[in-house]
């Protein structure tokens, strides 16, 4: 056949086309030849023309004009020229087809990304291209290795947990247990990174912490300078033992969440205190409750007077205990402390937020102003350097998608993998591979 035919199905750089027939609907079978019939023993490396015999190996390839394609390789088994060789034949030898393989490479590589590209099931993508489940999965496991290389060091590390799977109870030699598996991202925060994901371990302890730090190289421990997390102390006991010259910072998102539910949390005492009820449309309280949570920068004029008068503390429904007005005060004093980013301005803030928590005199602000107090350096070094867990967030949204599409996952390491796999094949830009 002509050389058109080899470009037409894309191995003209190795083969020859000899023929090409139907075997069925939609299916074609195509019979390939080397161009040379010269080769070098791998043994000994001596030229060798002269064929002991052709032998046709089957190959599985990649759809050709949506038809199912066989390659037929009339593969030549030449006798070594050598007569010192202890190796007296060899067949010659393929990039696109590997040694004893029944699948080419580029199909090998076609499946691994279209099972990481879309979240489809393995033996989804191998019913499509007309192979075994194991081998799409080995597959992916040989890509998975070179799209994943070494975490590139970085300064900032951004730390938070996915839930891996639901809680369920299994049996154990001691009984009933209880399952509620994690899994914690690594991801390099950095503002002159590229937001990549570095690693997955699974687990949400300080251990789990500490054993994939350990297992990094010592210059990627060594480049971190900070690490951002949730108000977590099991990752904060974590870090410190395994990257002691780090700082930690706390995500202020986190913290404006902690302070939202310390309002709710007083909003729903004072109704069922007041009223022996919870809260209904017929209370204004109750229907200024998403108003309360929104930021005062944030409120319209018409939403503002609003929510002032469902502070009036002469009226029955709105506030007339005046601790709803006071914890709502609280909780713009800290959205106040953390819009600062200067030293002298922080330190002001602080002890803006802490007289108002006084006055106050609330069990719930009371433990809000403890957790503040307790993360305090951590929260100082998050607003002057002016770091976030943002982007760690959003690889935990991907992460979730990961989760969702899949049904679940029983397998913690092909968890793993098909993570780091969807966002390196997905995300080049921002991924390290």
């Amino acid at each position: 056949m002509s050389k058109t035919t080899s470009v037409l199905f894309g191995i003209e750089d190795e083969f020859d086309v000899m023929s090409v027939d139907r075997t069925g609907p939609g299916q074609v079978k195509i019979i390939i030849q080397m161009p040379s019939g010269e080769a070098r023993c791998p043994s000994c490396g001596v030229l060798s023309a002269q064929i002991k015999d052709r032998a046709v190996r089957r190959v599985k390839d990649v759809p050709a004009s949506g038809q199912q394609v066989e390659l037929c390789w009339r593969q030549r088994r030449l006798v070594c020229a050598e007569e010192a060789c202890p190796r007296r034949s060899f067949t010659q030898t393929s990039k696109a087809v590997g040694p004893r393989a029944r699948v080419t490479q580029r199909l090998k590589d076609k499946l691994a990304r279209s099972i990481a590209q879309s979240n489809r099931a393995v033996s989804e993508v191998a019913g499509e291209f007309g192979v075994s489940w194991p081998t799409a999965h080995r597959a992916l496991i040989v890509s998975a290795s070179q799209w994943l290389p070494t975490p590139a060091p970085t300064s900032q590390l951004g730390i938070d947990e996915t839930r891996a799977r639901s809680v369920r109870w299994i049996t154990s030699e001691a009984g009933w247990v209880r399952s509620d598996p994690w899994m914690t991202s690594f991801v390099d925060v950095s503002s002159d990174g590229l937001g990549s994901l570095v690693g997955l371990t699974p687990g949400r302890s300080g251990g789990c912490v500490k054993e994939w730090m350990n297992a990094q190289t010592p210059e990627f421990r060594a480049g971190i300078d900070i690490v951002v997390i949730d108000p977590s102390a099991p990752y904060a006991s974590g870090i410190r033992a395994a990257l002691p010259q780090a700082r930690i910072a706390v995500d202020k998102w986190h913290l404006v969440a902690l302070a939202n539910q310390m309002l709710t949390e007083v909003r729903q005492r004072v109704t069922r205190t007041r009223l022996g009820r919870r809260g209904t449309s017929a209370d204004r309280v109750w229907n200024n409750r998403l108003l309360l949570l929104t930021g005062a920068d944030h409120l319209s004029a018409k939403q503002w007077d609003r929510l002032m008068a469902g502070f009036d503390t002469t009226e029955l429904t709105a506030d007339p205990t005046g601790e709803l007005g006071a914890a709502w005060g609280v909780k713009e004093r800290l959205r106040l402390l953390l819009a600062e980013t200067e030293p002298s301005k922080i330190r002001w803030r602080l002890a803006d937020f802490y007289e108002t928590v006084l006055i106050a005199n609330m069990a719930e602000t009371t433990r809000l102003a403890k957790t503040i107090d307790r993360w305090q350096p951590a929260i100082v070094t998050a607003l002057t350097e002016g770091v976030s867990n943002a982007r760690t967030e959003g690889f935990n949204r991907i992460i979730k998608q990961v989760k969702r599409v899949g049904c679940g996952y029983r397998n913690m390491a092909n968890y793993e993998r098909r993570i780091l796999c969807h966002i390196a094949v997905t995300r080049p830009r921002w991924s390290a591979a």
